[in-house]
């Protein structure tokens, strides 16, 4: 039912004011406190996750996308991330809602839905599951090809509403931090509530292999290749993993040319509720 009810809503698109956008295999963790941040939000999920972790108590609210890359290990980190704001509150449980994934032919989805279930159920804290709309709760299917309906959702840390989103704006650094990603990160923390700045990197790769040649492929063999879900992306799917990649042939060595001096690049909300880099020698 609740599944149904998220569904039918449509997709809300949301301004950069207030928001901190969270990408693939990174995660974010505030409470209805912060002066900064009343939204987490994601969405490019096609046979991705998005999760959404919050103790009523508190309030204390997570959200990751996920991939299934490392589910067991990522499902404990966010756990342990909302109870270190949650500890003194003695009431309230933890809630989780799960939205993404669809009936797609590899069974990507299915497996991801199964993974976080048996990671959930295997933390030693009791875990109420709430919103429950993947794989084939959020099937649609159309001239026999099957896609996600929900892409992307948002969750109000101040009210814990939930709802499915769009977000014309993904930064600070989107290249930077899919280029993370795409170099085989694992889940990250991009947020310190308590000092109310996003945290990117310091972040290393290698070399990224034969970037010049995934260059010079066309739209098809880049989606064909680089896609869990080639018929299911967003349309502008390719154009991202072109920009990331074209980052990647310019930064080959990030500890040269992005993080000499080894220290994260900070972003604190300005007036307008907007990131703006913040030097780190103010620190």
């Amino acid at each position: 039912e609740k599944a149904k009810l998220l569904r039918s809503q449509p997709a809300q698109t949301v301004e950069p004011k207030g928001l901190l956008y969270v990408q693939q295999r990174e995660f974010a963790v505030t409470t209805p406190k912060d002066g900064s941040v009343s939204i987490l939000g994601s969405d490019d999920a096609t046979t991705c996750h998005i999760v959404v972790l919050r103790h009523t108590g508190s309030g204390a609210t997570c959200l990751t996308h996920c991939d299934g890359s490392d589910t067991e290990a990522e499902v404990s980190l966010i756990v342990s991330s909302v109870k270190s704001f949650s500890n003194s509150t003695g009431y309230g449980r933890l809630e989780v809602h799960l939205v993404g994934g669809f009936n797609d032919d590899r069974q990507l989805s299915q497996k991801l839905t199964n993974q976080l279930l048996r990671a959930f159920d295997l933390q030693p804290d009791d875990i109420h599951l709430v919103t429950f709309c993947v794989t084939e709760l959020n099937d649609r299917e159309e001239q026999d090809v099957h896609f996600p309906i929900i892409y992307g959702i948002a969750v109000n840390v101040k009210t814990a509403e939930i709802f499915p989103a769009t977000f014309p704006e993904k930064g600070p650094d989107e290249d930077l931090r899919s280029a993370h990603v795409l170099t085989g990160a694992t889940l990250t923390n991009v947020y310190d509530a308590r000092t109310e700045q996003l945290r990117i990197g310091p972040y290393f790769w290698r070399p990224f292999p034969h970037v010049d040649f995934w260059l010079e492929q066309d739209d098809n063999q880049i989606l064909q290749n680089l896609s869990t879900s080639p018929l299911a992306e967003p349309p502008h799917f390719v154009s991202h993993i072109r920009s990331t990649l074209t980052f990647l042939k310019e930064h080959p060595f990030p500890s040269r040319s992005l993080f000499p001096d080894r220290k994260p690049r900070l972003y604190k909300k300005n007036e307008e509720g907007l990131w703006e880099q913040v030097c780190s020698d103010k620190i």
